[in-house]
């Protein structure tokens, strides 16, 4: 193709098609968020996941992925205050990072001043994913550039409210906005356009691509599953995360225990119990993405699934969904 998408988002990035592959624990391996961004998209580097996961310093992941392709790439930041240490980590992501060329952020949780103003000195950009107008009140005190709306039809942690919803709540803040959730088929961009959004980011259709190198089972049960598949889990992160429902999830069920709730609830234990959940998590969802069908999978997906048919490369993703817009603004 040779007709770009033109909004506000992808005139900012310099991007051909306003598609954001979004970051995720444990899928955005690097040739994944390269081959997005060579494609005309953006992808966007999950740090954990790249140190973690596919084991590669991010630093060098950085490298890598440019070494794949000359496009923009985002890099994601979880903001939050949870410890010292995590913070004194994720300051380092953002080093690194900057001194790496990125010049987009996706940043969530807390409030993304700090990220903003090391941006701003070389003249990048800060989008803050949120789910409701008290969320992006703090990101936009803050100075970002934008926001990214997660729907109630998000995958992991999804938000409350529909697509026209969030919208009318995010509206008034001014800012460019971009529709998270619930996008699975070309339709789903179409609409999201029409209705003000000035992009998307998908996370669940490009886990079901030849690039990701999630396990081929993990694939075919986005492939093969239907929007009541999707259920809301506490039993991985102690919060509920949209995932598959697969027989591990209707054994185990999808409610925490008492004594869980009672230690998340109360106010000098709610850290401790949140990172023991959190790295109980990273090990359950590495092992369920790398290897095939076992009886403790947990798959994280959204109701987008519903719109999968088919494993693509994420070149044919994109390709397919700016065809659709392109063909609806212009059917010559």
């Amino acid at each position: 193709m040779t007709k770009r998408i033109a909004t506000t988002f992808s005139d900012q990035l310099g991007i051909d098609y306003p598609i954001v592959c979004g970051a995720m624990f444990p899928c955005s391996n690097p040739e994944l968020v390269a081959a997005v961004s060579e494609a005309g998209g953006i992808g966007i580097v999950q740090p954990l996941s790249m140190e973690f996961i596919h084991e590669r310093k991010l630093r060098d992941g950085l490298r890598y992925i440019r070494s794949l392709t000359d496009k923009p790439y985002g890099v994601n930041l979880t903001v939050e205050k949870s410890s010292a240490r995590y913070a004194e980590r994720m300051e380092r992501y953002l080093n690194i990072s900057l001194e790496e060329g990125c010049r987009f952020f996706v940043t969530s949780l807390g409030k993304p001043d700090w990220v903003v103003r090391k941006v701003k000195e070389v003249d990048g950009l800060v989008y803050h994913k949120c789910t409701l107008a008290k969320h992006a009140k703090k990101a936009c005190d803050g100075g970002v550039d934008g926001l990214i709306g997660v729907t109630e039809r998000g995958g992991g942690h999804a938000g409350v409210l529909s697509m026209d919803e969030l919208y009318k709540e995010l509206l008034p803040f001014n800012v460019p906005l971009i529709c998270a959730g619930g996008i699975g088929a070309p339709e789903d961009f179409i609409r999201a356009l029409e209705t003000g959004y000035q992009g998307i980011l998908m996370s669940t259709r490009f886990i079901a691509t030849h690039e990701c190198t999630a396990a081929d089972d993990y694939k075919n049960a986005i492939v093969e599953a239907t929007e009541s598949d999707i259920v809301h889990t506490e039993r991985v992160t102690g919060v509920p995360i949209a995932v598959i429902r697969t027989p591990h999830v209707e054994k185990v069920g999808t409610k925490i225990g008492p004594i869980a709730r009672f230690l998340f609830n109360h106010p000098r234990t709610k850290g401790w119990i949140r990172a023991y959940y959190n790295a109980i998590a990273g090990w359950r969802l590495k092992r369920s993405s790398q290897r095939g069908l076992s009886t403790r999978d947990f798959y994280q997906a959204g109701k987008s699934v519903s719109g999968i048919t088919e494993i693509l490369s994420a070149k044919e993703v994109i390709d397919t969904f700016a065809e659709a817009v392109i063909r609806t603004r212009d059917p010559q």
